[in-house]
C-alpha cells in the first residue's frame, strides 16, 4: 500500500496529467494480477521482473503488446504505450530497455490485434529464444 501511494505522489509530483499517468494506470489495470512489485503469482499471474529481455528477441516486442491483459486492456494505444514504456524501465533490466525505441501509440495499434490465439505457447517460445542468448539489438 505504501509503494502505491508513493507511485501515484511521485507521478502527480513529476507533472503527469492527473489519471493519465503510466504508474497510476499500472496500478488499475496490472497490479491488480501482477503485484505493485511485478512478481505476479508463480503459476498463475507471469511475474514481471526482466520483462525487457523479451525485446531481445524475435516476436518478443509484439507479444508484450498483445499478452491478454494489454489485448483486452481498455487504456487506449497511447496509454498503454506509455505504461508499457514505464513497465519495461521499471521492472528491467534496464539495459535491455534502454537499448530499444519507447513504444508509441501507433506501434500499439499495429501490434495490438489479432490477440494471441496460445499465450503459454508463445511465452515458452520466446522463453527459449533468451535461454539461447539474445538477438542483435538494432
Amino acid at each position: 500500500m505504501k509503494r502505491a501511494l508513493l507511485l501515484v505522489v511521485a507521478a502527480l509530483l513529476a507533472g503527469s496529467p492527473g489519471w493519465a499517468s503510466a504508474p497510476i494506470d499500472y496500478m488499475l489495470q496490472c497490479q491488480g494480477c501482477h503485484l505493485a512489485d511485478g512478481r505476479g503469482a508463480p503459476g498463475k499471474v507471469p511475474s514481471l521482473l526482466g520483462m525487457a529481455r523479451f525485446l531481445t528477441v524475435p516476436g518478443g516486442r509484439a507479444f508484450l503488446v498483445r499478452v491478454p491483459g494489454a489485448f483486452q486492456s481498455s487504456l487506449s494505444d497511447a496509454k498503454l504505450a506509455a505504461v508499457l514504456n514505464w513497465m519495461l524501465a521499471h521492472f528491467g533490466p534496464a539495459e535491455s530497455a534502454a537499448k530499444q525505441p519507447p513504444y508509441t501509440a501507433e506501434e500499439v495499434t499495429k501490434l495490438r490485434r489479432p490477440p494471441l490465439v496460445d499465450v503459454a505457447a508463445e511465452r515458452a517460445r520466446l522463453l527459449e529464444a533468451l535461454e539461447k542468448g539474445p538477438a542483435p539489438l538494432h
